[in-house]
Formats: structure tokens, sequence, C-alpha cells
């Protein structure tokens, strides 16, 4: 088992196993104040119990995101209420006709009956350590998706966040191609350009001498045939360089480990490089790798200070993670406009994420998760 999930076990069997006691507290908390509530409506005073019952589950829905957040890892926003009323009555009917509270309500009925099963299971992943690696997270996760499905957000809610994320993802999409446009642009106007320029300044000055017709000039003119062959094999590099930063061919054709095998070859610096990526990840998620390693590496060799660099790339199911480490002098930093944000942009594309820590006087850990699934 490797050593990086055992954390991620331990915490999903001591939550198995410590969330008992919230379960019973929950559980004897909610039902005993709804059904008093309930018993005394006719009385008025039902009302307010009625109230303080949901108040209750509302309050242990917010302590169980933030608990299934810290040992289970999931993240459960808080879904979106209903606004209240003024006075009392108008809240208690704002509360019954929210959808939220009832699935709250639901939850907190649930987690008797649940938590016993979780605490049993726990126990017994104790007891059977292969049973707990194996069983405890996935039964962890169950109970994650089955928090997130009651106490995160509604439908609806979930639909307008995920039209957002799509939004901000083209316009982070649009951004990026206009910024890589304009390196091009840069890259061929200062570098291939002017090499061609040069090329065919020196031929026509090289025509002119022979046009003179004058002995004389034969070393001249070879010096100037010279010059204009040596820039244009200058120039036909420049825009090999410029074609594989944009796309490699071995890349399309023999996929990520012989690419990054390749291009950390030209690098400047030492650079390891380990790629486990079975099966081929969609050809947007190879692309997206590929430009980012090129440039952080690029980078690296530029600004860093480094002399070695490593790169890693693994998969499982659903993501694709990316991770560049040097040993530079650190301080780098996601800044509006600047290289890395730029990454994090083409990141944005495809629903991927990218983190940098960088601490001054390094190392500097550059990662990108990126879904092969969206």
């Amino acid at each position: 088992m490797p050593v990086t999930q055992r954390p991620r076990v331990v915490r999903t069997i001591g939550f198995l196993i410590a969330s008992f006691p919230l379960r019973i507290a929950a559980f004897v908390l909610v039902l005993a104040t709804t059904i008093l509530g309930i018993a005394t409506t006719m009385l008025w005073i039902g009302i307010p119990i009625l109230i303080t019952a949901t108040s209750v589950a509302g309050g242990l829905a917010d302590l169980e995101r933030r608990w299934v957040s810290t040992m289970l890892g999931v993240d459960v926003p808080a879904p979106r209420r209903l606004p209240h009323g003024a006075g009392l009555l108008q809240t208690w009917q704002m509360r019954l006709l929210d959808p939220a509270t009832w699935r709250e309500l639901i939850y907190a009925l649930l987690a008797l009956p649940l938590g016993i099963v979780e605490f049993v299971a726990g126990i017994v992943s104790v007891a059977v350590p292969p049973f707990g690696i194996f069983v405890a997270p996935r039964i962890g996760a169950l109970h994650g998706a089955l928090t997130l499905s009651l106490l995160g957000p509604g439908r609806t809610a979930q639909l307008e966040a995920r039209t957002r994320q799509l939004k901000d993802s083209r316009a982070r999409g649009v951004d990026a191609v206009e910024a890589e446009r304009k390196r091009i642009e840069r890259d061929l106007h200062d570098g291939a350009q002017q090499r061609l320029v040069a090329v065919a300044m020196s031929l026509g000055r090289a025509q002119l001498k022979l046009d003179v017709n004058d002995p004389a000039d034969t070393a001249a003119v070879r010096e100037l045939v010279g010059a204009a062959h040596a820039d244009a094999k200058l120039a036909v590099s420049e825009l090999r360089d410029l074609a594989r930063g944009i796309y490699s061919p071995v890349l399309q054709d023999r996929g990520l480990d012989a690419a990054l095998s390749a291009l950390t070859a030209r690098m400047p610096i030492h650079v390891d490089v380990e790629v486990t990526v079975e099966p081929r990840p969609p050809a947007p998620v190879e692309t997206t790798t590929y430009f980012i390693v090129s440039e952080t590496l690029t980078n690296i060799a530029k600004h860093a200070g480094a002399d070695r660099a490593s790169v890693r790339v693994t998969r499982d199911d659903d993501t694709v993670v990316v991770e560049i480490i040097d040993n530079g002098h650190g301080g780098a930093s996601v800044r509006p406009g600047g290289g890395l944000a730029g990454l994090a942009d083409r990141a944005g594309t495809i629903d991927g994420v990218l983190t940098v820590v960088s601490p001054v006087g390094g190392p500097t850990v550059v990662r990108a998760d990126l879904p092969v699934r969206w």
C-alpha cells in the first residue's frame, strides 16, 4: 500500500468510529424536538419548538460538513437557503418550504442507523487491517457522496455553479489562446523574421557584388553567402523550436513519455522525468500537460537559478497530475498577467487547477490537476 494513501485510510477509520457519538446526539436532538414540536403545534408553543428543531438540524449539518471535509476530504458547500420572513410564523413557513431544511432533517434521522453500520465497520477495520485498507475508504466515499447529496447545494444550484464554471473556463480559454497567439507573433517577429530579413539583405548585397563582376569581390561574396546560409539555418532551427512549442509531433505519435523525454533532453539543466499515464489521456489533456511542462521548464531555466528539476506525471481514473519541482531560489507566485497565471488559465480551459508552492529559498513545486473527463 503506498505510503501516501495511509493517512486517508487512517482518517477514514477514525471518522467511522468517532462519528458514532455525534450520530446518537443528532438523532436524539432532532427526533425529540421534532416530535415535541408537532405534538404542541395546536398550542402555538410547537412553532418555536419546530423552528428550534430545524435550527438544531441546520447546526448539526454545518458541523457534519466541516467534519466530512476534515476527515474524508470531501468539500460539501452549504446549500442556498430561502430568505426568512420577519415574524416567527413566516420564518417557520419559509423553513418548511425550503428543500434544504427537509434534506437536513432526513440526514439527521438517517444518522443513527448509518452511524451504527459505520461504527461496526470502523471497529472491524481496526481488528482486521486488510478489511480496513480496502473497505473503509469505500465506505467513506459512499458517506461523502451521501453528505454531498443531502447537505450540499440542490440540483439547480449545482447546475448554476457548473454553468458559471463553464463560462469562466471558456473565458480563460479565450484569454489563453490570445496570449499564445501574441507569444507566437512575438517569437516570429523577434526570431525567425529577423533572421530571414538578414538572409535577404546578405543575399541582396551578394547580388550587387556579382553584378559588378569584380574578381576582387569574390571573397566578400563568399562571406555574405556564408552569413546568409548561417542565418537561414538559425531561422529554420527557431521555426522548428516554435513549432515544437505549439505542438510536438512526438507527442502525437508516441505520447507524453517520449515527448517529455525529448523536451527535457534539450533543457540546459538536468531534468529527471517520470511518466505513468496509462491508459493514454485524451489529446487536449496531453497537449495541456506538454504545454505546462514546457513553459514551466523554460521559466525555470531562465529565472529560477536552478541546476536540477524533476517532472512527474501520473494518472488515476479521473485525473492526470503534473508535478514540476526545481531547486532554485523560489519566490514564484501566480500574478495577474504573469507566466504562471497563463499556465493556470491554460489548465482552466479543461477544468484543471494549477497550484504553486514556492517559499523564498526554494524548492518550487508547480502542480496541475487535469481531469480526463469534463
